[in-house]
């Protein structure tokens, strides 16, 4: 059985380049258009990894994160930041709101395959 991502992102092109690579993987995955919309798909279905943007209307990543920490089923999930935002603070807020990894966009869809992999397997 496939393992499931949920890429969460407000770009639709983003997020079709980052289904593409990783269902070409074996992925399946789900699309968010932003983090609320993200919010209601976790709460349908626990998938094996979250991939999110930082900026995005609604709700952003960290917003997101701190969300999912506090549900029971995604308290060990994977959960990656794919955004513009590389500050080393930004990046400090992502590890407390509970981010395994961070990715900065534009990103390699070979990079991003190798870091999931390494993730979820």
């Amino acid at each position: 059985m496939a393992k499931t991502i949920l890429a969460v992102d407000d770009s639709g092109s983003l997020r079709q380049m980052v289904s593409f690579s990783l269902k070409a993987a074996g992925y399946e995955v789900t699309e968010a258009v932003d983090g609320q919309d993200g919010l209601n798909k976790a709460k349908q279905h626990t998938f094996d990894l979250v991939l999110t943007d930082q900026n995005m209307p609604r709700m952003d990543g960290l917003t997101l994160i701190k969300m999912l920490r506090g549900m029971a089923n995604y308290q060990h999930v994977p959960i990656l930041m794919l955004t513009t935002e590389s500050s080393d603070e930004m990046k400090s807020q992502g590890r407390a709101a509970g981010a395994n990894g961070w990715l900065v966009k534009p990103f390699d869809p070979q990079k991003l395959t190798e870091v999931v992999k390494k993730v979820i397997g």
